[in-house]
């Protein structure tokens, strides 16, 4: 983590799963990739699952909130990986 990161604790209205461990995630447009931690992770699939309902068209005021929610914490306690991943 560097300096410019905070720490990381998932919020209380985050309801998805919370991962033991990270891994590596490629952008989905550009192939960059970046080293996840768990928390980490399991925001940013939190985050893509919300996307791809809201893509298929199938969202509500809520979800969309969510998903405003989920972007600003990676802006917040990740910004490297928002950069290479949801920019």
């Amino acid at each position: 983590m560097s300096i410019m990161e905070t720490k990381q604790e998932l919020p209380k209205w985050f309801n998805g799963t919370v991962y033991e461990d990270g891994d590596t995630v490629a952008n989905r447009f550009t192939g960059e990739e970046i080293e996840l931690n768990n928390i980490e992770l399991s925001m940013y699939d939190f985050v893509m699952g919300v996307t791809m309902v809201i893509e298929m068209g199938k969202y509500n005021d809520k979800l969309l909130s969510m998903h405003r929610k989920g972007l600003q914490w990676f802006r917040v306690h990740s910004p490297t990986a928002y950069m290479v991943l949801l920019d």
